[in-house]
């Protein structure tokens, strides 16, 4: 019995609790075999998250992390083995096992037979067709709850449902996508991306020629990271993304107001709103597309004129400014414009200035009949 619970001991790598709140570390005890004999083998009381041990990667650090927000995991210890004796024992099991069994609580992406998708696994209702990891299968199942205790939201409500989209999109995706090898792009990159949360939870495990190959405490460290900037992440969309979304939204709703062509929107005040513009005129099926943007400088009374890209990610304009204008300034602008207080012109044409309000509207709807 002393040599059986030996071995267990040597197999059973374990993590110390995370509070959800402030990624504090505590203590954790595993409860092991109190006899060598299976049938005599008394099951620990212990809480217990499984997932494998080793090199450790993003998506089972963040899936651990998600985990232990929830009530029922906040104090759970967190075994890292590929013992299948073990991993029988936890109460959930990420990343390991080869198994995908939401009843047992069993979330591995390995096995052959697995292709999950957020798309294939929730019948068609959410639109993304990266193949799940640990992380995202959590998420899936567990991330209305999870984005509720962090944003402090009702688990139902409509801005739960709002986050939890965003949050997918734009940080747990990216994790799936690397764990399972699926570029970002087709081609060959013209640049390597070494910046990734990916890519630094990777540089936490001990190096090759490490004295020190002991990566439990590593992986708690990670778990602090990667859990950081996914609070981070979840709190900036909610505090700041979804005021913006408002403000985009009420702008659109007024276009008419500000020029009858509907083509150019007001912000008031500026927020970022590249990526809400796009969405809500796909949501509200905006005809014609917005091409200018007019908002107020900060700390200023001055005016700026901006136009709307055909796509977030490049640099080309649905309307740019005419191109007479770019690269001028003052006077020499206002004279060629004939719009009175102009302040300068991007020599891309993709964004201008002008004193006032008015002025700027004018270079907006001077570029509009320039374009036809």
């Amino acid at each position: 019995m002393i040599s059986r619970l030996s071995v267990l001991l040597r197999q059973a790598s374990f993590l110390g609790s995370v509070e959800a709140g402030n990624l504090q570390r505590g203590r954790g005890l595993l409860c092991m075999m109190q006899s060598a004999s299976p049938a005599k083998k008394h099951r620990s009381t212990a809480v217990t998250i499984g997932t494998h041990n080793g090199t450790f990667h993003c998506d089972e650090v963040l899936a651990c992390y998600m985990l232990k927000l929830l009530p029922e995991y906040k104090d759970a210890t967190i075994i890292r083995t590929r013992d299948p004796a073990l991993l029988k024992d936890c109460d959930i099991v990420v990343d390991v096992g080869g198994q995908y069994d939401p009843a047992a609580h069993k979330y591995d992406h390995h096995q052959r037979t697995f292709d999950g998708t957020m798309q294939s696994l929730t019948d068609g209702k959410k639109p993304w067709t990266t193949k799940l990891s640990s992380a995202g299968l959590v998420y899936l199942h567990f991330g209305h709850r999870i984005i509720a205790t962090i944003a402090d939201t009702n688990e139902d409500d409509s801005t739960t449902g709002e986050l939890y989209n965003c949050v997918y999109t734009n940080f747990v995706e990216e994790v799936d996508a690397v764990d399972n090898g699926i570029n970002d792009r087709d081609g060959t990159p013209r640049y390597k991306v070494s910046t990734t949360i990916s890519k630094r939870i990777g540089r936490l495990n001990p190096a090759w020629n490490d004295d020190d190959q002991g990566a439990d405490s590593r992986f708690q460290t990670a778990m602090k990271v990667v859990g950081k900037e996914f609070t981070e992440c979840v709190l900036d969309y909610k505090n700041a993304w979804m005021p913006a979304r408002n403000i985009i939204k009420k702008a659109l709703d007024t276009r008419h107001q500000v020029d009858s062509t509907g083509e150019i929107i007001h912000l008031e005040p500026y927020c970022p709103w590249v990526e809400h513009l796009f969405e809500l005129e796909s949501k509200l099926s905006i005809s014609p597309n917005i091409k200018f943007v007019l908002y107020r400088e900060k700390d200023s009374d001055k005016y700026r004129v901006q136009a709307v890209p055909v796509h977030p990610t490049v640099f080309k304009n649905r309307v740019s400014l005419p191109e007479a204008w770019c690269g001028t300034r003052d006077s020499q602008l206002s004279e060629l414009s004939g719009i009175p207080g102009c302040v300068f012109v991007h020599a891309n044409g993709f964004i201008g200035g002008n004193q006032t309000y008015t002025g700027a509207l004018k270079m907006a709807t001077r570029a509009l009949e320039l374009k036809q």
